[in-house]
Parts: structure tokens; sequence; C-alpha cells
């Protein structure tokens, strides 16, 4: 009789385009999270918590056809639906302002934060599953919603640590691109030669001037030696369509007196060209300066989607590339106007705006800047000397962790200390308390401070390390304070 194949065992490999993270990065990202929810609190926006799961029907503007519902989405079916997981947090905002309109205040003002999911093709730096933070007004047609989640995003940045001088927000308006349009003769009919153009001047920034000169005109071929079939504009409609782009001046003012040059009194332009006005003056007002804040035209990300006032959030800083060569770090926060997204599910026009901060990329900037320690700090550790004794060492614990403290007694084989102490320093811990047979008798405890006896040892023929134990035995009723002497000196 033939013997039953063994089952292959499982391989421990995470799925392509997810990773996972570990306790330094949790705490970061947690910390991070506390802090933005903090501002957005302040600011008079209340919190949502919506299902990870929503219809595709719900998430329809990420169907690219019936035949592929699945197609950008992780998406499954179910008696005769179509579900998937959230793509980002915006659509779900709109399907609760629809389903909950009856109750919700308006303006409704709500912030949310959690993981999304893209069926996309990851590469270096781009997981199929990362963290949003959202923050957006929805009913209001005001231009001060639009001015204040700017200056909200300003002062989130600074709230993170991203000090005044290493960001800066632009903003555009797509109502003055639709005037552009207009005058270079595509008109609110042209649908599918404006989405082109708005496609491919959102190249900028990979593909340079040149790039989209060709895009919007006889086409160009790409990295791969294909081609790219251009929009067919003449070329004297597409350097209208730069001019625009390149329209950004050394101050606000100038800025508006270049767009105000090419929207040719168009009533659509005028309104853009007002709202930016307005946008400027509110921030002043707060405040806010073009360093922190500016118009510029060439932000166009988004400028498809969008239907007003568009923003970005920018780090001016450079950071060295896996290569070791220096780079802006770039976009880490966008948003803008988005008036027509309701009215899929209700038929009316509903004005919104938002903003969605990239929460890992702002963590990756914090990270090059070293202004994020890699490595949190571990708990206090009570090693174990005597097993017969465990009930001493929780009362240890247990009067650590009262005071608020982290804490934690080894809970592995006790037999080796010198184990005990690299678990201790594996775990990053700032501590460790020491108590045998003799402590107890003596009524004391030894304190080892793990952070200086690590400095000791790494820069033993210094000077300085000379008058500087790196180990107390302390009375047993002094332990909290001397722990916390340590650690208030450890910083």
């Amino acid at each position: 009789m033939a013997k039953d194949k063994k089952q292959p065992r499982p391989k421990a490999v995470t799925p392509k385009g997810f990773r996972d993270y570990f306790g330094a990065e949790v705490t970061a990202r947690t910390e991070m999270l506390t802090k933005i929810a903090g501002v957005y609190h302040r600011y008079g926006f209340d919190a949502l918590e919506t299902s990870a799961v929503e219809t595709v029907e719900a998430l329809g503007k990420f169907l690219p056809d019936v035949d592929r519902p699945n197609e950008g989405v992780f998406a499954w079916e179910e008696d005769g639906d179509w579900l998937a997981l959230r793509y980002d947090m915006t659509a779900p905002l709109a399907r609760v302002a629809a389903q909950y309109r009856n109750d919700l205040p308006s303006p409704y003002r709500r912030y949310t934060m959690g993981p999304v999911w893209r069926n996309e093709k990851p590469g270096p730096g781009r997981f199929r599953q990362f963290y949003q933070c959202d923050a957006d007004t929805v009913g209001s047609a005001s231009v001060a919603a639009d001015a204040e989640i700017c200056a909200m995003l300003a002062g989130t940045l600074e709230e993170v640590g991203i000090p005044r001088g290493d960001y800066v927000i632009r903003v555009n308006n797509r109502k003055v691109l639709d005037a552009v349009l207009e005058n270079i003769g595509l008109s609110a009919d042209d649908v599918g030669k404006r989405e082109a153009v708005l496609r491919n001047i959102d190249k900028y920034d990979k593909v340079g001037r040149e790039g989209v000169l060709l895009l919007l005109t006889s086409g160009r071929l790409d990295e791969s030696g294909a081609f790219i079939d251009g929009v067919g504009l003449s070329s004297q409609q597409a350097e209208t369509v730069l001019l625009f782009l390149n329209s950004t001046g050394d101050n606000n003012d100038e800025s508006l007196d270049l767009l105000g040059q090419l929207i040719a009194d168009r009533p659509i332009g005028q309104q853009g060209i007002e709202e930016l006005q307005t946008m400027s003056k509110l921030l002043a007002a707060q405040g806010y300066t073009e360093e922190q804040i500016k118009i510029d035209a060439s932000v166009v990300r988004g400028l498809g989607y969008y239907t007003g006032p568009v923003y970005e959030a920018e780090l001016t800083f450079e950071i060295k590339d896996e290569k070791g060569r220096p780079r802006n770090f770039g976009s880490v926060a966008g948003g803008g106007r988005y008036d027509d997204l309701v009215k899929r599910f209700t038929g009316q026009s509903v004005p919104a705006t938002g903003v969605s901060i990239g929460v890992d990329r702002l963590l990756a900037a914090l990270h090059a800047k070293g202004r994020i320690d890699s490595t949190a700090q571990g708990p206090v550790i009570v090693t174990v000397m005597d097993r017969d004794r465990m009930a001493d060492y929780q009362t240890m614990v247990a009067e650590l962790r009262n005071e608020g403290i982290r804490a934690e007694v080894y809970l592995g084989n006790p037999k080796n200390f010198g184990n005990q102490l690299k678990y201790a320093d594996k775990r990053h811990s700032p501590i460790a308390i020491i108590a045998g047979g003799d402590e107890f008798d003596k009524g004391v405890v030894q304190i080892k401070d793990l952070i200086l006896g690590a400095e000791i040892a790494k820069n033993a023929t210094l000077e300085e390390w000379k008058d500087r134990p790196s180990q107390y035995e302390v009375p047993r009723d002094q332990m909290l304070a001397k722990v916390r002497e340590i650690l208030d000196g450890q910083g």
C-alpha cells in the first residue's frame, strides 16, 4: 500500500508587495498618528472609522470596465455582488456622506486613518498596503474650507517634527487650467481630449518639459522603446499649456498676475483666480507666509479628479538615495476640492475638500533626517536569579508598572544569567534589576544601567568613564526612585 504523501510545509514568506512592521516601527507610527489626530481634533474635525471592505459599486471610480471589476483593487464576488478592500479613504467618505446625509451635521468635518489596499504592481518603496490619514470637509462650498485644510496641513507637519523651512505647501486651481484649455479650443464637450491632456501633464515630474510637449503633440518613445501616442495638440496649443505649468512667480501676487494673463477673461478662470486670491488672504491672516504655503501652477497631480483648489505638501530638504546620491524627498501629502464625488450616490452635487497624508512616507522622511529613533527603548528587565522568589520579582515589576514605567520579568530559562542580559540587550532595555539570595537577605537590589554600560564597554579607555559606575546597589525601598533617576538621566 502506497504511503500517503506528506503535506509540504507552508513557506514562511511575506506576500509580494506587503511587509511586516515590528515594535519600533509600529510605535513610531502610532505616536505619529496620535499627533496628527490631535491637530485634526483641535481644528474641530470628528473621527470616523469605516469598514475596510466596501462594495465595488461604491468604489466605482476605480473600475476600468465591467469585465474586470477587480482591476486595481482586491475584490471578490459574494452572492452575486462584488466586494473590495478600500482603495483610499475618500470613496468610503462619499458613501457615508450619502448614506447618513439626514443625520450628519452640514458641513460634516471628519478625519480618519488606517490601511488601504491597492492591487497594483509593487516596486521599491511601493507597497500594496499602506497607511493613509485623511481630513475632509463635506458640505461647504466656501474657499475658506480649502484654506483651513492647508493651514491644518502645515500645523500637522510641524507637529510631527517637520519645522518651517523644511516643507512647502503648494496650491493650484483646476478652474484656471479649465480656462486655459478653453482658450486653446478644448471646450467642456471635448472630454476625451481634456482627460488626455490632464493625464499627460501629470507626468511633468517624470518626463520633463520636452517629454510632456511630445506627449501633448505627436507622441514619444518611452524608456522601453514603446511609442506612446500623443494627444494631437498643435505646438502652439501645447506651449500654452506648458506656459500655464510654469506660471509661478517669486511671490503669490506675481503668480496670480501670470495666471491672469492666460485665462483671457474666461469666467471659470476668473473664479479660479479669485479663489486663489481669497486663500492667499485667509492664510496670511492666520500668520502663514509664502515660504510655508504658496501658489504654484506646477502642481498638476490630481487635476483630472479635483474641481477647484489643489494642494500638495512637499518636503524641501535633501536626503541620500540608495546609491548615496542627494535628492529632494518630495511630496508627503496632497488634496483638493472634489465637488462631484458624493453626487454619484445622491444625484445632487455636494461640495467637499480634503487632504490625505502618506503616513509611511512621512515616517520615512523623519527617519532619513534622523528625527525618529529606529530602535525604540525597551522595557526595564527584572532578572530572575532564584525561581523560588518569582512572587518577589512579580512584586517588583508591578511596582514599576504602577509608576508608569514599562517593565517585565524575564520569563525564559533563568539558568544562564548571561542569556538574560543578552535578552535585555536585544530588547534595547535601559535597565536590568538584579536580585538573588544575597540581595534579598540584605534587603537591597542591584540596578544596572545598560545604556551607560554599553557606552563604557565601547569606550573603555576613555578617562571620562572612570568615575561613572553603571551598576548601583540600593535599598529595596529605593528601587523606584533610582530607576526613575537613571531613566531621566538617559533622556
